[in-house]
């Protein structure tokens, strides 16, 4: 195992999404919400240690999640989980653990991942990412990871590449598209030269570093700074007072769409964010009528293409439901269409205004 490889888990996330299972005090990536014995961030830190030192894994989270990841990820250094004081998107949060990687090691080559997704071909995963790091510790390019459409997904952001190659798996990337509708999705699946986004990166500190200095210098700024508290007891002070001032931006719009050393390596290891219920459905087991549930006395009639996920001891009996989302969580229930779930963080918000505490 390369000694210069490193990774940075962003783990961050309330994943309203996942509204009521995930709320903003046990957020989704710190439940095990496929039954598989473990959280999704347990999962993700486990995938990760076959490619880089435990000793080189940063975590980076809100302070409020700092408990949690210490209880779940037994291996994780201390001071390797980075305190966020607040929400300011993925371009502080990869800026911040990228300065502190490189101020350790001036050769670090560097993976980026979310906490919350899932991989079920984990060897040909391993292999894509070595693959990848192996092209960034020799070159200054930033690699982003795109996954074959298999469906006009609208909850995805898509790229574009060209024919243009910088080895037999790596293509460059021509555009960046955020979460089309459906048919552009279409569009997008037919022309057979857009992948899904997965958000997951890999290049060398150095390379990214100097992609802050070129595009987001005032963030830059602030964690180059930031150098002389790197690995101090000062250093959560420092990032306590300047991070809540850094622009609210994500990696893709601040870096990678400005950035004209952009490729991607077109991947199929069975990835997933597992960003809403729709995509949950997709990994569970389903019923003769096509239903996922979770839950030992659910009884239905008549109902196909549902998601229900109670507790194991809630009697739950439904009629006539096609199509829908059913999910209780301490004591909080959601019946939602399907084909609406993008609007649960809608109704996230709407709770909080009503001034309700049930999505803490």
């Amino acid at each position: 195992m390369n000694k210069n490889n490193y990774a940075i888990i962003m783990a961050g996330g309330i994943g309203s999404r996942f509204w009521p299972i995930s709320r903003s005090a046990y957020p989704k990536q710190f439940l095990d919400i496929l039954n598989s014995g473990q959280t999704l961030i347990q999962q993700t830190f486990n995938r990760i240690k076959k490619i880089c030192p435990v000793k080189n894994i940063f975590i980076v989270t809100n302070q409020d999640y700092r408990s949690l990841c210490l209880e779940q990820l037994e291996d994780v250094l201390e001071t390797n989980i980075l305190c966020e004081p607040a929400m300011r998107n993925t371009a502080p949060c990869v800026a911040y653990a990228s300065f502190k990687i490189q101020h350790i090691n001036a050769n670090a080559n560097i993976i980026v991942a979310a906490s919350d997704h899932i991989i079920k071909d984990e060897k040909t995963f391993i292999s894509v990412i070595n693959e990848c790091l192996n092209v960034t510790a020799r070159k200054d390019v930033l690699i982003t990871l795109g996954i074959h459409p298999s469906s006009p997904e609208t909850g995805y952001g898509y790229i574009q590449f060209t024919d243009e190659k910088l080895n037999d798996n790596i293509r460059k990337v021509k555009t960046f598209t955020e979460k089309p509708n459906q048919d552009l999705a279409l569009n997008f699946l037919d022309s057979g030269d857009f992948l899904w986004n997965s958000g997951m990166f890999i290049w060398s500190a150095k390379s990214i570093n100097l992609a802050y200095r070129k595009h987001l210098r005032d963030m830059y700024d602030v964690f180059e700074d930031a150098k002389k508290f790197y690995n101090t007891d000062d250093e959560q002070e420092y990032i306590n007072r300047v991070f809540p001032a850094c622009k609210n931006i994500s990696i893709d719009y601040g870096i990678m769409e400005k950035s004209d050393n952009v490729y991607v390596y077109p991947a199929d290891f069975g990835w997933s964010d597992l960003g809403t219920w729709s995509s949950l459905y997709n990994h569970t087991i389903l019923d003769d009528q096509k239903n996922s549930v979770q839950g030992n006395k659910v009884i239905l009639y008549n109902s196909s293409n549902n998601i229900v996920k109670v507790p194991e001891d809630k009697l739950v009996v439904l009629q006539g439901l096609q199509g829908y989302i059913v999910v209780e969580s301490n004591g909080v229930l959601l019946v939602c269409k399907k084909e609406d779930e993008q609007q649960i963080k809608e109704f996230v918000l709407d709770i909080k205004k009503k001034g309700y505490t049930d999505c803490n």
